[in-house]
């Protein structure tokens, strides 16, 4: 029996499954205070964080891809994301539709020249670029789109809390109960139990939330608990295609995370990913229950 001074008692290492927990607990309770001065200044600080946090998403994006051989243009998704995303701040939705058609011509001639220049996919390498523009400059932006509405400090605060607890439900009924494989092929972890977990801490989340803000900061908040469960139980039914959309993606490129950019959590984009669903989502709901 080893005794109290045995070093490999006193000192075992933690399993890789622990040290990443921590890491993942670490990294979201110093980004958190962050993100929520962010998302409360809005205006300008708002949507340059998120054109960077995008841009850099595309970038890993781009980059996965080319380790397996295609040539996607990171340069085009990077410069790309960034001009889309600010442009959605300034002009909204219609104004920068021009810019996306700038960008697939400006990505049609990259392309045309690589394939002259001895690129042997650039057909597929195109298609490539403009997914990653789509996904991350057309489809990412609208949380800036969400920020820009009439109380949308608000409707965010409901959208990405949602969203966070949907997915923290989802883990841990998984873990707890999960036994029926969602889609065993793309996330094998994943479990229909976890899943419905998940929809249930969305719509939780959804009807709590305006109550939170409600008695917190003030009693005139303009979403109601009604219009919060509407908005937390669309989020949890659909944001994790999300995370099997990146899933999927990773999948081909036989990678576990599109990048080692956060500590234990992988990459941007994989953070994003239900994220930029709950954008899009969130934006047309409450558009639906504005107009209503």
């Amino acid at each position: 029996m080893p005794s109290v001074n045995d070093v490999s008692v006193r000192y075992r290492p933690l399993s890789p499954r622990n040290l990443n927990l921590r890491q993942r607990i670490v990294v979201v309770l110093v980004a958190l205070p962050g993100l929520a001065w962010v998302i409360a200044e809005g205006g300008w600080l708002y949507t340059l964080t998120f054109a960077i946090i995008l841009s850099l998403a595309a970038a890993e994006f781009g980059l996965l891809l080319r380790t397996k051989g295609y040539r996607p243009s990171v340069p085009i998704l990077i410069v790309g994301v960034l001009a889309l995303s600010i442009g959605r701040y300034l002009w909204g939705l219609n104004g920068t539709a021009h810019l996306l058609a700038v960008l697939c011509l400006v990505g049609q001639v990259w392309h045309i020249v690589d394939y002259e220049r001895g690129a042997t996919s650039s057909g597929t390498d195109f298609a490539l670029t403009m997914e990653g523009l789509l996904l991350c400059g057309w489809i990412g932006p609208y949380l800036i789109s969400l920020r820009n509405l009439p109380d949308g400090l608000w409707w965010v605060l409901i959208v990405l809390p949602c969203v966070w607890t949907a997915d923290g439900f989802a883990y841990v009924v998984g873990h707890a109960i999960g036994k029926r494989p969602l889609c065993p092929r793309l996330s094998p972890s994943k479990t229909w139990e976890g899943y419905f977990g998940g929809v249930l801490g969305g719509a939780l989340a959804g009807y709590l939330l305006p109550l939170l803000w409600r008695t917190g900061f003030s009693d005139t908040k303009p979403v109601t608990m009604i219009g919060g469960l509407i908005v937390g139980i669309i989020l949890g039914v659909l944001t994790p295609l999300g995370d099997l959309n990146i899933s999927m993606i990773k999948r081909e490129y036989n990678a576990k995370d599109t990048s080692t950019f956060i500590p234990g959590h992988g990459g941007l984009l994989d953070r994003l990913d239900s994220w930029l669903w709950a954008g899009i989502l969130g934006y047309y709901i409450v558009l639906l229950l504005q107009n209503s």
